[in-house]
Order: C-alpha cells, then structure tokens, then sequence
C-alpha cells in the first residue's frame, strides 16, 4: 500500500471486528503473518543466488554509508583519476580543487590516494636532492631541502582534515539525536499492538509513524541495517496484530507488485547498461526502495518477483565481478611493463657513460623511464611496495654513478667558468649601448646561452652569476625607460586620434561615390600614420573602423567590399617594408590562420544546429546560431579575398625579382 495516499477503512470494519468471533480473527492473523513470513523465507532464500559473492552484502554496506549523510553519494559522481601518473605540483592542485570544490564526507577515498602517491613521489625526491648535495661535497646530517610543493600540500591537507573534523563534530550529534528518535519510533510502533482503540484510528497512527520515518534524519553507519531491520520487523507484527482485513492487504498487496513490478523491470533494463558503475550505483538505490518503501506482495507472485529481481542483481554483480577481474589483469600488464623499465633503468645504472655528452644522453633516457614508469598505470595492491621500492632503488643507483662521475670533472667546470667568463664581458661591454634592436637580441641571446652551460667551480658560482645579472639589469632598465619615454609617444598619437575621429563624425557625404571614397580613404591614410596608442586604450581603432564601415555602407559599398578598401591600405603599408619579402610572409601566415578560425566556427556552429534538427526555425536559439553562421561564412569570404590580393602582390614581387636577376644575367 502506497505510504503517500491515506487509505480509510472500509466503514464496515469496525462492525465486523465487534461481530465476528476471536477464532476467525486469530485466522486471519495467523494468515497474514504465515504469508509475510514466507515472503521473508522465498527472498532469504533467493538471497543465496543473489549473493555470490556477497552481492547483497555490498549493497546493503554502500547503501549503509550513503544513509549516513546524503552528501555521502556525491563521492560516486567525483571521478577518480590515475593519480600515480601526476607529479607533484599536479596533485598539490588536484588536493586543493578537492578540498575547495567537493563536500569533505565525500573525498576521503580520493584524498588518501594522492597522499599516498605525493608521499611515494616527495621521497624519491628528497632521495635525489640529498644525493645531489653528498655528491658536491656535503654532509649527510646537514642536509636540508625546502620544498614548495611540500608545504603547499602540507597547507591544503591540513585544511582538510579541519574541515573534516568540524564536520563530523557536528555530524556525531545529529546522528545520535536522529537515532534516539528512530528508536522511539520503533518503540510506537511497537506499542501500537497492545493500544485498544477504534481500527481506523490505529492505522492512522501507523501511517503517521511511517511519515515520520521517512523524514527522520540520518543515523551512524553501524546503526543503519540493525535499526532498519527492527523496524521493519515491528512494521510485519503490526500487519498480523491489527487484523486487517483481506480488502485491505490485497490493495496493499497488489500496489507493492506494482512497485516492484516496476523495480525488476529497472534492474533488468540495469542489467544491459554499459556503465557498470552507473549500473550498479542505480541498483544500490532500487535495493533501498525495495527494502525500505515496500512491503509484502502476494503469496502467488513472492517468488517469482524476487526470482527476477535476484537474478538481475546477480547478472550486474557478475558483469562487475568481470570487470574487476579484468582490471586485475590490466594491473597484472601494468606490473610486467614497470619491471621491465626497472630492468632498463637497471642496465644503465651499471654502465654509466664516462663522456658527458653520452651521459647527458643517458640522463634523459633514466627521464623518459621515469616517466612512462608514472604513466604505465596501477599494479596489484600486495606488490606495489615492492614494485616502488625496486624502482626508486634502480634510479639512485644511476644517480649515484652519475654524480660520482661529476664529482670529478674539475677541468669541465673550469671551462665552463670560462665560457661564462667570456658571456659577463660581453654583456659587460653592451650594458651601455643605443643600438636597442640588435643588443636586446644579442642580450637575450647570451641569456639563454648562459643558462645552456653547465656547472662552474662552487667558489666562483655566486660572485659570477652577480656579476652577470647586474650587467644585464642595467641594460633591461634602460630599455624599460625608453618604453616609458614611448608611452607618451603613444598618448600623443591617442590625442592625435581622437581628434581625427571627431572630424570624421563631422564629415558629410557629398553623394558623389568616388569623391567620397577618395575623402574616406585620406582619413585612413592619415589614421594610419599617426601611430601605436597605448594598449589599454587601443579600442579607438574599433571605434574609428566602425565609423568608416558606416560611412562606407552609406557609400552603398557592401562589408566585404569595404574591407578590401580599407585592406588596400597595408597591401601599400606591405609594398614599402624594408623586408618585404619576410612582411609578406607573416601577413599569409597570420590570414591564413583567420581562414582556419573562420572555418573551424562555422563547422562547430553547424554541427550545433544538428542538435535542433526538430526545432522551428523561430527558435531564437536556432535564429542565433543561424545568424552566427551567416556573419562567419562573410568573414571567410573576406579574409579569403584578402588572401586573393596579398598574392598577387607576392606574384608581382617574384616577377620582378627574376626579371631583375634575368636583367644581370644578361649584363655578365
């Protein structure tokens, strides 16, 4: 009987409680009670096909955890990546979008294996450091390392387990309050049996019990399948004790067949989902309705109902037994490929190369295998210490012949302090030079020189690295306050254009086409040779170019006519570049990206109308989108113009160029 309608006695009920005698009434007890325990005993022993392994079980322990708190669930919905392939820095983040985003009860699976990973990473970290550190010639007990990505993962899990612990503060008293009330509940309930009073009225009471519980809060975890439990036994005595008569129970009867009619129907449907975790998150919740909402159907459906509902639950739990075996495959695979690095990473830890080109060489292989070693994947739980504690000790027996290796290249060093040595001069000498386009490349180029060479003697290091920061310091510096002397260059031209742009609004149209078009393109001569404005301020140029795109309209010349005009001026911009050739090269290459833009919207533009392919054409959405279509495809048709025109520029260019050549050609 549905628990959301409120069902009256019939009105004959209480006259036939007081007419019929006490044998018939133990009878019909005595039958409700033998078919409610049938039930129990057809799903008890159905259970057994359900349950192998424990598929019950499962269920009912999840279901346990979710009722515990409602937020709980949530942590099915949060994926779970591989956190083993992600460095450090990336599951410092990963830890903090966490803690951020998710609520605290629901990521404590997920916030314990990227400590694990973190710890297993920062430790071979610390390994490497520290070896680094002996190998130039410290000691052992003064070694220490200050770590970044320690101290923000330090930050953000402590901050998790205080949000953790504040919540479940607050949580332990609502649970123990929540369960006292369920408690007194049952004791209502129970009470309900030994209360002489009008029918109708008791079973009103009942219903009002069965309201409250169902709005009751959560309870602890271990109190869930025991407290539910005693209530739904209490629920099965009270079904025998009020004597309902058999109307009554065949409606409850028959609307409990509809319901789980509809359940087994779901859970079958289940059965063939190819998301097994959907699947078998879904069967979680068929299961608490089934068990909690419903009661007993009628004798002659018992069995075959939970028949059905068992065998789907066990075709799930089978497919996702499968599943996990196939996993433990993939683990299996994944543990034969990390043994194999750590036999590669092994074999070249024992013939470490003695030239350091050769060894460079060698230390960028032991990266690449560190790093398909992360990305290879999860192995078995009960090897995966093992597996890490080989690893980490294959790659410190290389590090170790490595940096033995190091410790002895004095004379290297000595040349590399040399090199550097030659950079400080050189940069020494153009701190103080004018020529700005060619020394800022020069300078920029013995930086990034300076970074390529390797290690120079501990002693000379610092006081050198000084030296050679100031010179380029004093050099920046200058440069930064010529930019700024540029800055109020750029703020005249800001002035210059805002003037222009206020003749342009005055400007009339004569209604002669081509003198029109002469004055509107004086105005972008003019524009163009003013100069660079500031860049916070650069949308004067969108507000200059709307104005000329209205005037050319009003010219009757079309958008795409009216870029052509205005883009006529930098194909005369492009004829006077010193490099014309190289200017031209770029402009190509920057339409020919625009081309690409244009092409790549207009493709995922209609690819989204596919997705109203049963909407009218009145929907403003599909309106939208057409319309965006539309101003992209004349876009396309622009920048495909202008590419028309820039080459034939670069045609002429190439004529002239082999005329020019045929010319000498001729004159040798």
């Amino acid at each position: 009987m549905s628990e959301d309608k409120e069902h009256q006695l019939p009105e004959s009920s209480t006259e036939e409680n007081s007419t019929t005698d006490t044998s018939s009434n133990v009878a019909e007890g005595q039958d409700v009670q033998e078919e409610i325990t049938e039930e129990q005993k057809t799903e008890e022993s159905l259970d057994s096909v359900a349950k192998e392994p424990d598929a019950i079980d499962e269920i009912d322990e999840s279901n346990a955890e979710d009722a515990e708190d409602e937020d709980t669930v949530k942590r099915h919905e949060i994926p779970m990546p591989d956190y083993h392939e992600m460095n450090m820095e990336n599951l410092v983040g990963e830890l903090q979008r966490l803690v951020k985003n998710e609520k605290v009860q629901a990521i404590r699976k997920h916030v314990d294996s990227i400590k694990d990973e973190f710890n297993q990473k920062f430790d071979e970290f610390i390994e490497e450091k520290k070896e680094e550190f002996i190998a130039n010639g410290g000691n052992e007990i003064d070694f220490r390392y200050n770590s970044v990505d320690k101290r923000q993962f330090n930050e953000v899990y402590a901050e998790y387990r205080e949000k953790r612990n504040q919540y479940y503060k607050s949580l332990e008293k609502s649970h123990k309050e929540n369960l006292a009330y369920r408690l007194d509940l049952i004791e209502q309930l129970k009470a309900l049996v030994n209360v002489e009073e009008d029918i109708n009225t008791t079973y009103n009471n009942f219903k009002d019990i069965q309201a409250k519980w169902r709005h009751a809060g959560p309870i602890p975890k271990a109190n869930y399948n025991n407290v539910w439990k005693t209530y739904h036994h209490h629920i099965e005595i009270f079904y025998d004790f009020l004597n309902i008569n058999r109307e009554l129970r065949d409606l409850d009867f028959k609307h409990n067949l509809e319901e789980k009619s509809k359940i087994v129907t779901r859970a079958e449907e289940l059965a063939k989902e190819p998301d097994l975790n959907r699947a078998f998150r879904e069967l979680q919740v068929l299961h608490k309705i089934w068990k909690e909402d419903l009661g007993p159907v009628g004798k002659e459906h018992r069995e075959e109902i939970w028949g059905r509902f068992s065998a789907a639950t066990k075709t799930i739990h089978e497919r996702r037994q499968d599943y996990f075996k196939n996993l433990d495959q993939i683990k299996e695979e994944n543990l034969e490929r990390k043994n194999a690095i750590i036999e590669e990473i092994k074999e070249i830890a024992s013939s470490v190369s003695s030239n350091h080109g050769t060894l460079q060489q060698q230390i960028k292989k032991i990266e690449e295998l560190r790093e398909t070693f992360f990305k290879a994947g999860q192995v078995p739980q009960k090897v995966n210490s093992k597996t890490w504690n080989a690893f980490k000790s294959a790659v410190r027996e290389f590090n170790q012949n490595k940096n033995a290796f190091y410790k002895n290249l004095k004379k290297e060093q000595q040349e590399n302090l040399q090199k550097k040595r030659e950079l400080l001069d050189l940069a020494i000498s153009l701190k103080d030079s004018e020529d700005w386009d060619v020394t800022t490349s020069e300078m920029k180029r013995i930086q990034s020189q300076w970074k390529k060479i390797g290690h120079v003697p501990r002693k000379y290091s610092d006081k050198i690295w000084k030296d050679f920061k100031n010179a380029c310091n004093h050099y920046f510096d200058r440069l930064n306050a010529l930019k700024n002397d540029a800055f109020k260059e750029e703020e005249e031209n800001y002035k210059k254009k805002d003037a222009c742009i206020e003749r342009l609004k005055d400007f009339k149209l004569s209604g002669e086409k081509e003198k029109d078009l002469a004055a509107i393109k004086e105005f972008t001569e003019e524009w163009k040779k003013i100069g660079k404005v500031p860049f916070k301020k650069k949308n004067i140029n969108q507000k200059f170019d709307k104005i000329i795109d209205a005037l050319f309209h009003k010219c009757g010349v079309s958008k795409q006519e009216s870029e052509l005009l205005k883009y006529g001026n930098k194909i005369q911009q492009l004829k006077t570049t010193d490099n014309q050739e190289q200017a031209i090269q770029n402009e190509r290459a920057f339409i020919r990206k625009k081309i690409d833009e244009s092409k790549s919207e207009i493709r995922q533009l209609e690819n989204n109308l596919e997705f109203f392919s049963n909407a009218s054409e009145s929907n403003p959405l599909v309106q939208d989108v057409i319309k965006r279509v539309n101003q992209h495809k004349e876009s396309l048709a622009a920048w495909k113009a202008k590419l028309k025109k820039l080459n034939i520029l670069k045609n002429n260019l190439t004529k002239d160029v082999n005329e020019s050549e045929g010319v000498a050609g001729e004159e040798e």
